[in-house]
């Protein structure tokens, strides 16, 4: 069977049964939901099994310590899939919500209700865990889903995704919900992007090239989770022990994922007092410094920066360091180089905080926090299929609510057009 052929009978399984799952009633969703976050506990020793395999594979093939951090499972990363599958079946339903209703002159009753997308196809490189984020999201919302992981981690995918259909199964959901494309050929990521008679969404989630490759070759409608450029700016008023907190979290808590901070805006009159102290932290958590000859004057262990070097998603321990003038330089320089995803100040000044909210355009703003907050489960939203840095439909971390459109249901009685 070729990939083509292969592809598309999942695409059609999931299309089938996304009808059916549109009328699920919320209680079912909800065991089925638990009985998959079970299915990880009760089956983490063959989840590991298969995950030490890929990790074999990519640290055979010389894949950089931050790439092999994306792939890595653990028993405590098991148990935060686990965790979160619970979290989404807490949530609230969003499928049959009344999100209006308004009564024309006329009579005629109009209501706008939340319903499912259908089949949501994701598409996404080297970290398994957001394998059971994405189908436990889809099965929260409604959607059946196509998952594509990355070939790295294959062997993963593909054995949490068996677990997770076979649990949902025991609650009375088609199994055919969760469909994993099982083969490591490229083709098959093609082929997906052609099934605009099955999939209703493409969710990808990846480094900024694949993402635009999606986005170029996609029929179906794309929602993208892009490149995370964020920025933290340390403002002339800050407070600088909270500033060295939140920038160090913010950078080294992990550094593989899109919303840890890849620059460091720091305003020129309270640099010499905060950089050098930063600095020092950062280089303990084994972070490499490129700044600016401003900030290299005063921590002249840093690396000359470049000009790349605030346009570059490191996605490691690298960071970019600059010294500004004022806030508005700050604001220009976001503007010029964030891809829109997180920015972060840190300040005491009340006004140039809502300045800073009001005129950075990002899918979120965050005031005296880290940039690692942005994200569905620190939001509330029980986990998420990515941060979406695209501006229709949805805009930051995409949950439930997200994963949902709306359709109108009007009441007449014997209404007619005049």
């Amino acid at each position: 069977m070729d990939v083509t052929t292969h592809v598309e009978g999942k695409a059609r399984a999931a299309k089938e049964a996304a009808r059916i799952l549109a009328l699920v009633p919320t209680k079912t969703k909800n065991d089925a939901l638990n009985q998959m976050a079970r299915g990880l506990e009760e089956k983490a020793a063959t989840v590991l099994e298969a995950n030490r395999a890929d990790l074999e594979r990519a640290r055979s093939a010389g894949h950089a310590r931050a790439f092999l951090d994306r792939l890595a499972l653990t028993d405590a990363r098991l148990e935060e899939m686990a965790n979160g599958l619970r979290q989404v079946a807490a949530l609230p339903d969003p499928v049959g919500e009344t999100v209006e209703v308004w009564r024309r002159p006329s009579g005629l009753e109009i209501a706008r209700v939340r319903v499912p997308l259908g089949v949501i196809g994701f598409i996404y490189e080297s970290r398994p865990n957001v394998t059971a984020d994405a189908a436990g999201l889809s099965l929260k919302s409604g959607n059946a889903v196509l998952l594509r992981g990355g070939s790295d981690a294959i062997e993963s995918n593909t054995v949490i995704a068996q677990i997770l259909a076979k649990a949902a199964e025991k609650s009375g959901v088609p199994s055919d919900v969760i469909q994993h494309v099982d083969t490591p050929d490229r083709a098959a990521v093609l082929a997906m992007l052609a099934m605009d008679r099955y999939l209703d969404l493409i969710v990808p989630r990846g480094g900024e090239e694949f993402v635009g490759l999606v986005a170029e070759r996609s029929r179906v409608p794309v929602l993208k989770h892009d490149k995370g450029l964020c920025h933290v700016f340390v403002d002339e008023d800050a407070d600088i022990d909270m500033a060295v907190t939140i920038v160090l979290n913010a950078k080294a808590q992990r550094v593989s994922v899109c919303n840890a901070m890849e620059t460091l805006l720091v305003h020129a009159d309270i640099a010499p007092a905060f950089l050098p102290v930063v600095a020092a932290r950062l280089q303990e958590a084994g972070v490499e410094l490129r700044a600016d000859d401003r900030a290299r004057a005063l921590v002249p262990a840093a690396v000359p920066a470049r000009a790349e070097d605030w346009d570059t998603e490191y996605l490691d321990h690298i960071l970019a360091i600059k010294v500004v003038a004022s806030f508005e330089e700050a604001v220009a320089h976001i503007r010029r180089h964030g891809s829109g995803l997180a920015e972060a100040i840190v300040t005491r000044d009340i006004r140039r905080a809502r300045r800073f909210t009001h005129e950075v355009d990002a899918a979120a703003v965050v005031v005296n926090a880290s940039t690692r907050l942005v994200d569905g489960s620190q939001f509330g939203m029980g986990a998420e299929m990515g941060i979406s840095t695209s501006r229709l439909h949805a805009r930051g971390p995409v949950g439930v609510r997200e994963l949902t459109t709306t359709k109108f249901v009007v009441w007449g009685d014997g209404h007619i057009r005049e």
